[in-house]
């Protein structure tokens, strides 16, 4: 019985086809919370594949409904030991639609398939791989052991693809039920592939759109080109003065006040990177002055996502009657989201874009960030460098979001993410994948992480 055999155990399990056979099962339901007729696999999910699985290693299962009543349910498992401290970990069973007439070489999205080192799957890298890893190391500690050494908490929900709706009044509901001593869960990429990864919070984001509606209807081009308005073009300057042309924000309450000596320390040096089949990065885009990790990691960015006047499909000889654009703001702590819209009027009606309308779209999710020299940070980052053999990226936060607030912020955990995927997975996309060495060196770090947590070596646990 020790750490290394604990660590076999689980490089046996993924060598054997045991987290292929269960991935694939996953998969194959399909959760797409986007749809409302998908509601009942969301529930199956959970009662039918999760529920037994999570019972089966010890853990008090029960499947609980959304406080929202247009979403989908949550699963709280529990399994209590007499020492140590309580850790609670976290998955989503849902996944954006599958998209799957346009996935390449006639793959299936829920069906799980292996391709060289890739495995390909809706889901595979958001989030149920990720999720799996978890579990199997949790499986691989009792086994070895006998018992975890520590108590667990495992809530998966089933709406994280549509903004986590109801999970805060869930957890409010659940306080006593969800109290541990630290969160630590997977999601998102790793810095690269070859890097193992750990991150303490995530960017938080804001999406609204803006819209110019000038008339009821289009006018002939010909006849009124000149004369009317072009709402597009309107938009089109609203847009630039938002930004230089390099991408810097210019609107002042959207600019961090300040990047902490700590964080900097972190992420200056990081090479954001997302392999062969990733993006190339623009090096001149952005915050000047600012390095690539500082830039994702460590300062707000504005996209837009979607900009649309008149018919782009089949265009017509008109002036357009209206046009709007869907826009995206990433911010980190210790921007205030309060005062983003209120700038942003400011800053249109002080440019003379009075005209263009500003309407909220989604729910937004707060920025969070946990200190990299916090004890339980420093305790991961010290498990994670045992098992790997090297350093791993050390990020205070995700460029992406989560709903990272609701264990942060309400649960008042520190919180540790240690993510299975990489920069080039397709997430979102059509061919989403995992790469089959980042999963099994997954469940090395996993069975390592959890294996120290039971072995009596963690910071205090918090007081009652």
């Amino acid at each position: 019985m020790s750490r290394a055999a604990c660590i076999e155990r689980v490089e046996r399990f993924f060598d054997d086809g045991g987290l292929f056979a269960e991935l694939a099962r996953r998969v194959a339901i399909r959760t797409e919370s986007q749809e409302p007729a998908g509601r009942p696999e969301l529930q199956r999910y959970l009662e039918d594949e999760m529920a037994p699985s999570l019972s089966r290693l010890g853990f008090e299962c029960r499947v609980f409904d959304n406080p929202d009543p247009n979403c989908g349910p949550f699963l709280i498992a529990r399994r209590s030991e007499a020492d140590g401290p309580t850790v609670m970990t976290y998955g989503h069973g849902d996944v954006v639609r599958g998209y799957a007439s346009q996935w390449a070489q006639g793959r299936d999205p829920w069906k799980l398939s292996r391709e060289g080192e890739r495995w390909y799957g809706r889901g595979t890298a958001d989030n149920k791989g990720q999720h799996s890893v978890n579990l199997a190391a949790l499986r691989a500690v009792i086994e070895e052991r006998g018992r975890l050494g520590f108590s667990a908490i495992v809530l998966i929900e089933t709406g994280e693809e549509t903004g986590s709706p109801g999970l805060r009044a869930f957890a409010e509901q659940q306080q006593s039920q969800l109290k541990a001593d630290v969160f630590i869960a997977s999601d998102g990429p790793r810095l690269s592939a070859a890097q193992p990864t750990v991150f303490m919070g995530a960017r938080g984001v804001m999406n609204f759109d803006l819209v110019v509606d000038l008339r009821a209807g289009g006018h002939h081009s010909g006849n009124w080109g000149g004369l009317l308005a072009d709402p597009a073009i309107v938009l089109a300057h609203a847009l630039a003065s938002l930004t230089t042309a390099q991408g810097e924000i210019l609107v002042p309450e959207w600019r961090p006040p300040s990047m902490p000596a700590s964080v900097r320390a972190r992420v200056a040096g990081l090479q954001v990177d997302g392999g062969p089949d990733g993006p190339t990065i623009d090096p001149h885009w952005g915050e000047p002055g600012l390095t690539a990790g500082e830039k994702v990691f460590a300062w707000n960015s504005f996209d837009v996502l979607a900009f649309k006047a008149g018919n782009p499909e089949q265009p017509v000889n008109a002036v357009p009657p209206r046009a709007a654009a869907h826009c995206s703001l990433r911010y980190v702590v210790p921007c205030d989201p309060a005062t983003f819209m209120p700038g942003l009027r400011r800053h249109l009606d002080a440019h003379g874009f009075a005209a263009v309308e500003i309407m909220p779209s989604g729910d937004p999710m707060a920025a969070t960030r946990l200190d990299p020299d916090h004890p339980w940070a420093r305790w991961a980052i010290d498990s994670l460098r045992a098992t790997a053999g090297r350093e791993p990226a050390v990020l205070p936060n995700l460029g992406g979001s989560l709903p990272n607030d609701v264990f942060a912020e309400l649960l008042g955990l520190p919180t540790i993410w240690v993510p299975h995927s990489y920069p080039a997975c397709s997430q979102h996309a059509p061919n989403e994948h995992v790469l089959a060495p980042v999963m099994r060196e997954g469940l090395r770090l996993m069975a390592g992480l959890f294996w120290d947590l039971g072995a009596g070596k963690t910071p205090a646990p918090l007081a009652p």
